[in-house]
């Protein structure tokens, strides 16, 4: 049951268009309760139906006997058998809880100046789908103290590079930095932490303080409460932005969190000014710290040993360099979106950076060294064991070299031919090829064939027909054309003819 005075706030957050959400998280309330008074539309007491209880001739006495001392409920209880209570415990219990309510803490409301603080903290959502795997989603929330503007970056790693990587992104945004940062106790921010101690602060952290002008302020052990801003700005996320959003692929998460912030997270009217953080923040950027002229480097450095395959492993993946660094150390210095790979201050590689796990990133240019080497070597090998076929071998190869395009084609070829006739053939085959002045692979593989070509030799006839399509009877020829008895007569006879004519 709500006070009269509790209806009344909820009604006016109300009508100042607040949503449920935000009325019970500002009221401390369960949001069904605020839903409930504003459905109800007025107030009304909770009826009492009293009823006699054992324990009500004893209650005068228990509130003299909590008022002198903090009995527990236990000490009450035999305090009272001793007057002759014969109730239970139960009804003792919830007395007690309405005579002597639970006492809650107090806290300090903070107030801020323009431009002087800023709180940071990490928030976590479920798992998100990177390439083949799934990551867990975090998102890094940083809120400027006065003017409640917030900044918003998700990421699927929360250590070092991208925790630096978060601010400087965080500042490019603001176009401006605080005056101090107020940090949760975070290893990447605080190395060491003992109460009634200065904390030990990371030295990359100092380090980034140092480049852009700010103050860390760590808060107390336990105390999350000291950075409420920032807490609020985590469950509004959670309950404004990723509540029922679908998340096919982390790469479309960040964009759609920068709409967010522009159209809704910071023009909201904010339940603590009433004013839109997007309004107060032109009030609090004039007395900001201005940008340096340089970016901070917020990548992260280590050593790295390169295996014989030239692969570096780093975060699950592996990533390629020269082939001559192979068995290495080098140094790898990890961006949130790059990986570079320097030996002696040079640098000899750099990858896009992959979130996925068990790839191979490999540049084609790193192994082109090694096929080189290994297809010199071939070649070399290739011609030694040409040389070797004959000795004239090595003045075969040069003529060919002056008379073929491409002359390990053919010794290629010859070296192959001694595999099929034997060394003795194809180097008497090159011989009598440099005689005649033959260069060529075809040569010698001709010179090869005809030799091993077997002529067959002659041999009797067979008849293969009948024997009697071959019994023909053939007239006996005339020789009588042939007498020389007639040979004059017929000359005659001619020489008359030729003498009508005329």
């Amino acid at each position: 049951m709500i006070t009269y005075e509790t209806y009344c706030k909820i009604i006016h957050m109300h009508q100042q268009h607040l949503r449920v959400s935000q009325i019970a998280l500002e009221l401390g309330i369960n949001e069904r309760t605020v839903q409930k008074w504003i459905d109800a539309g007025s107030f009304h007491q909770r009826r009492n139906s009293h009823k006699k209880s054992k324990l009500d001739p004893y209650k005068d006495q228990i509130i003299r006997l909590i008022e002198n001392y903090p009995y527990s409920c236990s000490q009450l209880l035999q305090k009272l058998r001793e007057l002759g209570y014969q109730g239970g415990a139960t009804i003792l219990g919830d007395y007690l809880s309405k005579v002597r309510p639970r006492r809650e803490k107090a806290f300090l409301t903070l107030h801020f100046e323009p431009g002087e603080c800023a709180q940071v903290d990490w928030g976590q959502f479920g798992m998100v789908n990177v390439g083949s795997t799934q990551r867990r989603l975090s998102f890094f929330v940083m809120v400027l103290c006065y003017s409640r503007m917030m900044y918003l970056e998700f990421t699927v790693s929360e250590t070092m590079e991208h925790f630096l990587n978060c601010h400087r992104n965080a500042f490019e945004y603001f176009g401006a930095v605080p005056g101090k940062i107020m940090v949760d106790n975070l290893k990447s921010a605080v190395l060491k932490r003992v109460v009634g101690e200065t904390p030990v602060f990371n030295p990359r952290y100092l380090e980034l303080s140092k480049h852009y002008g700010f103050e860390i302020r760590a808060c107390n052990v336990a105390k999350g409460n000291e950075k409420g801003r920032v807490e609020n700005g985590v469950g509004y996320v959670k309950k404004n932005f990723l509540a029922g959003l679908d998340i096919h692929d982390f790469s479309a998460i960040n964009p759609a969190g920068r709409i967010w912030l522009e159209e809704t997270a910071n023009v909201r009217q904010h339940g603590s000014t009433q004013k839109q953080p997007s309004e107060l923040f032109k009030e609090e950027r004039p007395a900001m710290n201005p940008l340096p002229v340089m970016p901070y480097d917020t990548s992260v450095s280590k050593t790295a040993r390169v295996n014989n395959q030239f692969r570096v492993s780093f975060d699950g993946n592996k990533y390629s360099v020269p082939s001559q660094y192979s068995g290495y150390l080098l140094s790898l210095k990890a961006f949130t979106d790059r990986i570079c790979l320097y030996h002696d201050n040079n640098l000899i590689a750099q990858h896009i950076r992959s979130y996925d796990h068990n790839k191979d990133i490999e540049n084609p240019d790193h192994s082109k060294e090694l096929m080189q080497q290994r297809k010199s070597a071939r070649e070399q090998r290739l011609l030694m064991d040409f040389y070797k076929l004959s000795p004239k071998a090595e003045n075969y190869y040069q003529e060919l070299s002056k008379r073929r395009m491409n002359p390990r084609h053919h010794i290629r070829q010859i070296t192959a031919l001694s595999e099929i006739y034997g060394t003795d053939k194809v180097a008497r085959a090159i011989e009598d090829a440099f005689t005649y002045q033959a260069f060529s692979c075809d040569y010698i593989a001709n010179l090869l064939e005809q030799r091993e070509r077997i002529m067959p030799q002659p041999g009797a006839l067979h008849v293969t027909r009948r024997q009697d399509l071959l019994e023909l009877d053939i007239a006996e020829p005339n020789l009588s054309i042939y007498d020389t008895d007639d040979l004059p007569q017929e000359q005659e006879k001619k020489a008359g003819d030729t003498d009508e004519c005329k």
